[in-house]
This record gives structure tokens, sequence and C-alpha cells, in this order.
């Protein structure tokens, strides 16, 4: 069973369970739930849906809107507009070239829309022949939101030949890191640092991703260090 757990003011996540990925590859998902000014429910990159998560999801508030962060989160995005029919879906761009069986009811921008304006931020990284990842910072907790830009995984998590390809794709760092394979994909850089700099200048304080523990204070400085590469 999956269980919320509070990460801040108005904002809880939850680690649902591991995916396989391509070549065998295991990934944890979290989610995040950010609960707005109007009292409805903010639903970042959600996770596979149990009776007790959907019931710790209700207590808070009605689900409004459902964001798939980027074009490879999305796997769980059907069960959760099943469940609740009256959310908005909006997705990052190419979403629809990756998985156009999934309804969206609205494109992600570098704007917020007016339902979370003033209260949550976003900047479109794009440039990058992966993904196009919207990355979000919530000014009430202080926390920017990455999706797959920055992971750490713990040692052990993976083993054999994964562990060493892990290594070498910068999985494993000290401190969470852009992959490699990220980076290598910003086939347009000046658009990358583009949204990095939109990023920057948020007043980040922790910073949460999907994949890795979260880094709670001094965040900005952490992301400067993160993305120092995609310096010119």
């Amino acid at each position: 069973m999956t269980h919320l757990e509070i990460f801040g003011p108005e904002i809880w996540i939850a680690d649902g369970p591991a995916v396989t990925g391509i070549a065998g590859f295991h990934f944890p998902t979290r989610m995040a739930v950010i609960r707005l000014a109007d009292g409805g429910l903010f639903i970042w990159s959600p996770v596979a849906l149990d009776p007790a998560l959907k019931a710790e999801v209700e207590a808070l508030g009605p689900v409004r809107h459902l964001v798939a962060p980027n074009s490879l989160h999305y796997m769980s995005l059907p069960e959760w507009q099943q469940a609740f029919p009256a959310a908005k879906t909006h997705a990052a761009p190419r979403l629809a070239e990756t998985a156009p069986h999934v309804a969206v009811d609205a494109e992600l921008g570098d704007a917020p829309p007016a339902e979370w304006q003033g209260e949550i931020a976003q900047a479109v990284l794009r440039g990058n022949s992966i993904t196009t990842e919207v990355v979000f910072f919530h000014a009430n907790s202080g926390t920017a939101i990455f999706t797959d830009l920055l992971q750490q995984f713990p040692k052990g998590w993976f083993r054999g030949w994964r562990a060493l390809v892990a290594k070498l794709d910068l999985m494993r760092e000290a401190e969470p890191a852009v992959p490699r394979k990220f980076r290598l994909a910003f086939r347009d850089r000046t658009a990358a640092r583009e949204g990095i700099a939109r990023i920057l200048a948020w007043p980040t304080e922790n910073v949460l991703m999907a994949h890795g523990a979260p880094v709670m204070g001094d965040g900005r400085a952490f992301l400067t260090r993160a993305f120092r590469w995609l310096k010119p």
C-alpha cells in the first residue's frame, strides 16, 4: 500500500512501486500532492493508485489537476483519470507523441495557468532529444520539483552490469546529478540555459525529484552545482 507523507506546508509525497524501464532497469516512483489555496489538489507525476492512497488523497480535498511533468511519466495517468473524471490533465510538450492514447486537456508551458498562478511557478526545459521536462516551484514550501533531469540511486539499487552503467551515467553520484545521457541529449543548449536561468531565479530551499532523496536546504546552491556543466 502507498501512503502520503508530509513534505512541507501544503505539500505531500508518496513513493509508489518500482517500475521496469528499458533493458530491465528498475526505477522507484514518487508523486507529489499540493493543496492549492482554493482547496483543490495538484497531483504531480501520479504513481499507481491503490485504495489506501486514493482514500488519503480524497481526505485532503478534491483532485482538480493531474500533471504529467515529462513525456516519460504518464503510466498511471489513465487510472487517475478514471478515478477522478472531473480533474483536468496537464501534460508536458511531446507527451502526445509518446502516449497518444492518453487524453490531455492542456499542454504545459512556461506560464502557469490561472488555476495555480502565484502558488506554483514552472519552467520548460527545452532542447533535449529524450524528453521535454517541466520543472515546478511550490512557493509555500520553497520546493523545486524535478522529474528525471536530477537522479540519485542508493548503492546496491542496481546490480551487475546495470550497476556499472548507472555509475557511468552519473546516477550514483554523492549528490543528485543530471544523468550523462540527459546531458548528451541537450542538443539545443541555448534553450536549456534559458530554462535553467528561470529555475535558478527561484528562491529554492528544497529540491524534490522522482528518483532520489530530496535535497533539504540551500536548494539554489545545489541547483547551481548540478547544472554547472551547462554553462557556455
